[in-house]
């Protein structure tokens, strides 16, 4: 048994059981590929795999037995690699972060730039994303951390740790009759909205509180990015609803900001990462310097499943 076998095991499963993909991201050949396999499988005595004449089609049942074993053992060959690095070169090495472009645009861009100065010689890789595709890059182990607001806590294979508290705001043009008088639901349901897309930046918030006040809003479009979604404020389609965070007074001249964190639900942004991984001592220090609360035993805590740390507002 080796672990070029239970890496051709693993990317089997993740690249959908073709192995044409599997053999290209492994860096060798599709008989290699196979060659891996059978030799594993006659090694444990049982057919992990289910085959359709030449084709893998999915797990037998003492695969999905094996596959756990498999991300352990890989994930395990990971760490020792992490731990040796720690104490061989403490200030150098990599970091990859996954985001969403809301945390990557707003949340994130000092603390990269003070993590930056402190540790130089550590290789940043920031990847955007949705943020269940910020979970996948987590579980497939692409990315160390993760940052987003939706969708991270409900994944237990991950310990997702609350950062920071935040709340929308609703942006329009300069003189719009919104700008007048008490916001409410019942006034903003009257105007065309542009807002995030289902499953971004607390959009599940935004439907919840129509929905409760028995209000169908006209959603004339949605995105993933506030950018996207203030320029086209800009051009006068609609009014936006955005995280606060987003919207900088200094930048965006063009438009102005209300308040509406009495209108929706206060969201939690999270930090997590897959547990079962052991993190280098930079990993520690650029989480608190993004999120306080999260120092190295709390975040230790929550990989260990002890409870979940407080959330601070912005």
């Amino acid at each position: 048994m080796n672990f070029q076998q239970l890496r051709s095991v693993r990317e089997t499963v993740r690249r959908g059981f073709n192995l044409t993909e599997v053999a290209a991201a492994l860096h060798t050949s599709q008989p290699g590929i196979s060659r891996q396999i059978r030799e594993l499988e006659d090694e444990l005595g049982i057919e992990i795999f289910v085959r359709a004449g030449k084709r893998l089609t999915g797990l037998t049942p003492p695969g999905e037995s094996v596959l756990p074993i498999v991300e352990r053992l890989l994930l395990d060959s990971d760490n020792l690699r992490r731990v040796g690095q720690e104490f061989s070169a403490q200030t150098s090495g990599r970091l990859s972060i996954a985001a969403t472009h809301s945390q990557a645009r707003y949340a994130l861009p000092a603390v990269v730039r003070d993590f930056r100065q402190l540790y130089p010689q550590v290789v940043l890789s920031l990847h955007q994303g949705s943020p269940r595709q910020v979970a996948e890059m987590l579980l497939t182990g692409e990315a160390d951390l993760g940052v987003a607001t939706e969708a991270l806590a409900h994944y237990v294979q991950l310990a997702a740790m609350p950062c920071y508290r935040w709340t929308h705001s609703v942006v329009v043009p300069p003189g719009h009759e919104l700008l007048q008088g008490h916001l409410s639901l019942q006034r903003l349901a009257r105007h065309p909205i542009i807002t995030y897309e289902t499953g971004y930046t607390g959009r599940i918030h935004i439907d919840e509180a129509f929905a409760r006040a028995g209000l169908k809003p006209s959603v004339v479009l949605s995105a993933m990015d506030a950018d996207v979604i203030k320029t086209y404020v800009e051009l006068g389609m609609g009014v936006g609803i955005v995280a606060s965070i987003a919207f900088d007074a200094e930048r965006d001249r063009s438009l102005r900001a209300i308040d509406a964190g009495a209108l929706f639900e206060v969201n939690v942004t999270r930090l997590a990462v897959r547990r079962g991984t052991w993190l280098r001592g930079y990993v520690y220090a650029f989480i608190e310097a993004f999120a306080p609360t999260l120092t190295r035993a709390a975040v230790e805590r929550a990989l260990e499943g002890e409870g979940e740390v407080e959330a601070a507002s912005p």
